[in-house]
């Protein structure tokens, strides 16, 4: 199935979004390039971008993509349905995980602009076995009242919903960005893990850097701790 997709972003339907993603990108793929895989039970969707600015900041993209996510199933699921983000690239519907996103880039040093940044998720449509009782924190797109949501038409909307988000951004910055984000984030001032350490979430930097307080002092994590290698 042929996806359609605004002007300067194109598609390519693969086996593995986030690989195939990476790999165009490695070999020099313009930016726009969005691969998807509409499995039975899984969508899979990946983004490349061709970054203008050091992969510090350009790591926004991934909290944007999520936003992005967020308006696309917020436009198109029943309202009384939920989409909430974790810090850490996690996707929330009605409180449950459901799904994630990954990121990767050309480098990891935060002060140097990137080749390439690849944004992906993977969504979960429906349980992998009838026993979902078995992991209730967890759940899947259709178990969460989302039946008449098409997998095709969701990646369409979230293409155009970042897009948005992107010229938003680079026209006004990070701070819309943050308002939305903050808006959608999960568990901002409970109990978190991250790194090893465990304290109060306390929120982000300018730069979406996980806040993390304990007893004693406030740590920093920056968004690149999240890079695949």
């Amino acid at each position: 199935m042929e996806l359609h997709f605004p002007p300067l972003m194109s598609g390519e339907a693969c086996d593995a979004a986030f690989e195939t993603a990476c790999q165009r990108a490695i070999l020099g793929c313009d930016a726009g390039l969005i691969c998807y895989h509409l499995g039975q039970n899984e969508l899979q969707a990946a983004m490349v971008f061709a970054p203008e600015v050091p992969l510090k900041s350009a790591m926004a993209m991934l909290p944007l993509c999520g936003v992005g996510f967020q308006n696309a199933l917020g436009a198109l699921a029943p309202p009384e349905v939920a989409v909430h983000l974790d810090w850490n690239g996690g996707i929330r519907i009605n409180g449950a995980k459901c799904g994630h996103f990954r990121a990767m880039a050309a480098g990891r040093d935060p002060d140097a602009v990137p080749d390439w940044l690849v944004i992906g998720f993977t969504l979960p449509l429906w349980p992998k076995d009838d026993r979902p009782g078995d992991t209730p924190d967890e759940t899947t797109l259709y178990a969460e009242g989302c039946a008449d949501v098409q997998a095709p038409t969701l990646v369409e909307a979230w293409a155009r919903h970042s897009l948005n988000w992107i010229t938003r951004w680079e026209q006004e910055g990070n701070r819309p960005l943050h308002a939305e984000w903050r808006g959608l984030a999960h568990g901002i001032g409970e109990p978190a893990q991250q790194g090893g350490l465990s304290g109060t979430f306390l929120g982000v930097d300018e730069d979406f850097g996980m806040l993390l307080r304990d007893d004693s002092e406030t740590h920093l994590f920056p968004l690149t701790d999240l890079l695949e290698t």
